[in-house]
């Protein structure tokens, strides 16, 4: 599987019931993370990070669903210690989805395995995988972490932020951007077409090669996303 693929269609078992994955996202964009085990310390405090930072997710059109190699009885009872560490209340339902994924098919089939990690049984773990999908269900994104690296759900956000606004605006972001900070011109914008494209201004960075391919211009509108 590439960026830009289609991302595969499966159906799933989940703490909301059984999915088919395209109709579940419906017209939002994606995320969708896997977990080594249900009870354990990192995972627990990654799922409550995504609970705090779901209205984050909605402004964004993001829906969220996690995977872990659990059932859903083991999922739903480990949901009352991720309520209870994001500071929760229990009788609110779980806001998201979790897959089930006992015999690991699902796992295997999108890559997430981590052949480090082992069960009591011996049996692999998935890994701390990332899969970002759009609304035309296409593969955006991935991000692979082993089983004992929790994950930056601030830079989750941050990615998906630049995906949406380099998907309809001509730049790209340069390293550590955030919203709000300049983009640059893609390579492929011919220098005639500027300032036509880029009313609000291009700056050239000199260079010793003086190449001018280093072209910033100010963050398009976040309305523009």
């Amino acid at each position: 599987m590439y960026l830009g693929d289609q991302f595969p269609n499966f159906t799933a078992i989940t703490t909301d019931g059984k999915i088919n994955f395209h109709e579940w996202i419906g017209e939002s964009w994606a995320v969708l993370f896997s977990h080594p085990s249900d009870f354990t310390p990192v995972c627990t405090t990654e799922l409550a990070r995504v609970l705090k930072l779901l209205p984050e997710f909605a402004k964004r059109n993001v829906k969220v669903i996690g995977l872990s190699c659990d059932s859903v009885a083991s999922h739903e009872a480990w949901c009352k210690d991720i309520k209870f560490y994001a500071g929760c209340s229990d009788d609110d339902k779980f806001p998201y989805p979790i897959i089930e994924d006992k015999d690991r098919s699902l796992a295997m089939k999108l890559g997430m395995i981590d052949k480090d990690e082992l069960d009591s049984h011996g049996m692999p773990l998935s890994a701390r995988a990332v899969f970002i999908i759009d609304a035309n269900k296409k593969f955006r994104l991935s991000l692979l972490y082993p089983a004992t690296t929790g994950r930056n759900f601030d830079e989750i956000l941050r990615v998906i932020d630049s995906l949406q606004l380099t998907e309809n605006n001509k730049v790209a972001t340069p390293a550590d951007w955030k919203v709000g900070d300049d983009c640059m011109v893609l390579p492929v914008v011919p220098q005639d077409k500027v300032a036509e494209m880029f009313p609000q201004g291009v700056t050239v960075v000199k260079l010793p090669s003086e190449k001018e391919y280093l072209r910033k211009t100010p963050c398009p509108n976040k309305s523009s996303f």
